[in-house]
């Protein structure tokens, strides 16, 4: 019975040229290095660049696309520019999903590629997840899901790899710390990116800043809350947050939870 990463790379073969959509996270990190490594040069990574994703990430996408060695490109997408996925509907995932695909589909028929793949696991099935049935209707492939891979898989065979992003924590587009109906803008995210950006330089690795109007609720891993009650460390947020507009800081006590935005829902 052959195992869940030779049915990949089996698959993978078969479409001959792929275009992976890229975050630089670990699951299109594992995906773009199995390609690579099936296809060469028929394979390369797309990373799109839009007022949600962090200069943070960015840099990351760049470092394990050129540990990987494949070809990578960086393309730009204002999805500010759509009044609707502006407007914040709990479809807002699906809207800029579709935004993304359909400018990934323009560079894939400019390089003569069929197959556009992105790194979903069978894992991400259990959470609130409207960008999947956009990436279904717009025809993108989930290669590791259709293949068998959990999430906790790709980390492991990542580790095996050697990916200096095996370990690295789960993020999304800073979009999801604003409340559904709540307009997203640039000020916003920019004081939702720079917050974060704070507490992790302090070295809260995984990390959200949700943003309720005037009040940043703070979301670390719950062994990491007894460090970020600290005095010294506690004021520092405190005075850091309050200079890049938040009036009140609080600290979630439930701990860092994945799409706890989605619990009104």
């Amino acid at each position: 019975m052959k195992t869940e990463l030779e049915k990949l790379k089996k698959e993978i073969r078969q479409k001959e040229k792929i275009l992976v959509c890229f975050s630089g996270g670990v699951d299109s990190a594992f995906l773009a290095k199995i390609a690579f490594d099936v296809l060469g040069k028929n394979a390369f990574v797309v990373t799109i660049d839009s007022e949600t994703f962090s200069r943070n990430e960015l840099k990351d996408a760049k470092n394990v696309a050129s540990e990987i060695g494949i070809r990578h490109e960086i393309v730009s997408c204002s999805l500010l520019k759509n009044k609707r996925f502006v407007e914040n509907s709990v479809n807002r995932c699906y809207l800029c999903k579709k935004e993304m695909m359909k400018t990934l589909k323009k560079i894939a028929d400019e390089e003569n590629i069929k197959c556009i793949a992105d790194g979903v696991t069978f894992s991400d099935y259990n959470e609130y997840r409207p960008g999947i049935k956009a990436s279904n209707e717009m025809r993108i492939w989930h290669p590791l899901a259709e293949s068998g891979f959990s999430k906790n898989r790709v980390r492991e065979l990542a580790k095996k790899m050697g990916l200096s992003v095996h370990d690295k924590p789960s993020n999304a587009c800073l979009a999801t710390r604003i409340p559904y109906n709540e307009k997203i803008t640039k000020e916003k995210l920019g004081m939702i990116k720079k917050s974060e950006g704070v507490l992790k330089k302090m070295g809260f690795t995984q990390v959200r800043v949700r943003y309720h109007k005037n009040i940043a609720r703070i979301e670390v891993e719950e062994k990491q809350i007894k460090k970020i009650l600290n005095e010294k460390t506690r004021k520092r947020i405190v005075n850091e947050l309050k200079k890049l507009g938040f009036t009140y800081i609080t600290l979630d006590l439930q701990g860092y939870k994945s799409g706890s935005m989605d619990e009104v829902l």
